[in-house]
């Protein structure tokens, strides 16, 4: 069955070999990631290669993501590798600190004495335990231990609220970057944004190192959630980052969000990710928990164009069982997905002929209850616009460009068909991507699909052409039997 709703599986240890790699393709994955995070440039570059030499011998499109790895805000080592810290005691975080013990640590995050004050609740490791600032002295951010445990090295600081004024690119970053635009990356996402600028600042050095990848925005801080509407109009996409982000807003307030930021992403014509501990318990088990079913389903329902898996596939022993878990999930949801066409169309205003033509194409496929819409297309815009609402028809682009395929492979609801380039008739060009969609199996002799195309062919973001067609009028097929006409009583 046609799965709309995407999966997105980051590369590590457990999916390196061809083997692992192909497993993973052949089960569903649309988008690997690439964590910048961990490894070389040259290991993700290799990585890449591979996972391009597979698709091309499969016949799938599959995409790109760099996933760059934002500023370190952590704190510093500890002489033994790791502390106990226990309700009520004292503990100091200090800038200077060179080793940690059972009253300080350093640092790697200097400017965190100027970001805090009394009163401040700190969360490290991922929100397990919890200071309250007392006093700032000089380099030194005096706190009372509020939830204990056991504190190891170079683990993450967060501030309740928000508030840290760590940049979101680092000069790691910009390096990385410059990699990603190397191996060709269909996407780019940018951790810990705070504002559009930053991802203005993103999207301006990947221009500058000859990169085309759309830029996708990680919300995991309280400043991006509460200027969603600026963030979105400066990306392709968003990713809701939920483990950063439910330790700086709460965990409670996380599936509120996330329902909000698919919706006005949907709105906005931008793509959506859900991500984090999906599938957590198959890192070590090969079957879902019933709660992570109900998870993924959910995002699903909400519309997200793809879910992602980050230590399942990364580290996790059965990677390839955690891929085909989560596609069956998607396809089971997606079957009892509500059709709204007809409302989501009022009270919209179309400036663009293209965009006039897309939603037009899915008006008329889904009343006339059409087997297939074919988005001719070479950027890719009319697709994405598609995409946005459901039809109940499956959208396939049919286009030249690699990279827009590649680009495709993120997009829910949306098939990509490889078309040939240098049409100089449409006639030919319309009944050759029959052809293709014949070859594919995705449509039979006889059922109606609705084209979309641009004039003058060839012409990105021209799409201004929909024609409804019955499949094989208009080229050679086996004609139907002619009847006799009957003599006269």
């Amino acid at each position: 069955m046609f799965r709309k709703t995407k999966i997105v599986a980051t590369l590590g240890p457990s999916s390196t070999s061809p083997e692992a790699l192909e497993g993973m393709l052949k089960a569903g994955v649309n988008v690997v990631r690439i964590n910048f995070s961990h490894g070389t440039a040259e290991e993700h570059t290799q990585r890449v290669r591979l996972v391009r030499e597979i698709a091309a011998r499969l016949g799938c499109d599959v995409g790109v993501m760099a996933d760059l790895q934002g500023p370190k805000i952590r704190i510093g080592t500890f002489v033994e590798g790791k502390v106990h810290l226990n309700n009520g005691e004292r503990f100091i975080l200090d800038a200077h600190a060179t080793s940690g013990d059972l009253n300080r640590v350093g640092l790697d995050y200097k400017e965190l004495v100027n970001d805090v004050t009394e009163g401040d609740t700190l969360l490290l490791d991922d929100g397990r335990i919890e200071l309250r600032v007392e006093d700032v002295r000089n380099s030194e951010v005096h706190c009372t231990v509020v939830h204990g445990g056991v504190l190891s090295n170079k683990k993450g600081i967060n501030k309740l609220g928000g508030g840290l004024t760590a940049p979101a690119l680092t000069a790691k970053d910009m390096e990385d970057i410059k990699t990603a635009v190397a191996f060709e990356a269909d996407f780019i996402a940018v951790s810990f944004p705070k504002n559009g600028a930053d991802m203005y600042m993103a999207r301006e050095l990947m221009r500058a190192a000859g990169g085309h990848a759309q830029m996708i925005a990680k919300v995991e801080r309280t400043e991006a959630v509460r200027d969603l509407e600026d963030l979105l109009q400066a990306c392709d996409g968003v990713m809701v980052a939920r483990g950063d982000l439910a330790v700086e807003i709460g965990d409670a307030a996380v599936p509120a969000v996330q329902k909000k930021l698919i919706r006005m992403a949907r709105e906005h014509n931008k793509l959506s990710i859900t991500a984090t501990q999906m599938m957590e318990s198959m890192i070590s088990s090969p079957v879902p928990t019933r709660a992570e079913v109900s998870d993924v389903a959910n995002a699903v329902l909400d519309g997200t164009d793809a879910v992602m898996l980050s230590a399942e596939t990364a580290s996790g022993q059965f990677p390839i069982e955690t891929v085909t878990a989560m596609a069956r999930i998607c396809v089971e949801a997606e079957k009892s997905a509500h059709i709204t066409l007809d409302t989501d169309f009022l009270n919209r205003t179309f400036t663009r002929i293209d965009q006039s033509i897309a939603m037009a194409a899915l008006f008329t496929a889904h009343h006339l209850k059409v087997k297939a819409i074919a988005a001719l297309t070479e950027s890719g815009s009319t697709a994405l616009w598609m995409s946005r609402l459901n039809a109940g028809v499956p959208i396939i682009a049919l286009t030249p460009q690699e990279s827009t395929r590649r680009r495709l492979a993120l997009y829910r609801d949306v098939r990509t068909l490889l078309m040939e380039a240098n049409y100089v008739d449409r006639d030919a060009l319309l009944a050759d991507a029959e052809r293709k969609l014949l070859e594919a199996g995705l449509v039979e002799v006889g059922d109606a699909i609705v084209i979309t195309n641009g004039e003058p062919l060839g012409k990105p973001g021209g799409t201004n052409t929909m024609k409804i067609v019955r499949v094989g009028h208009g080229f050679d097929t086996p004609a139907a039997p002619k009847r006799k006409a009957r003599k006269p009583a």
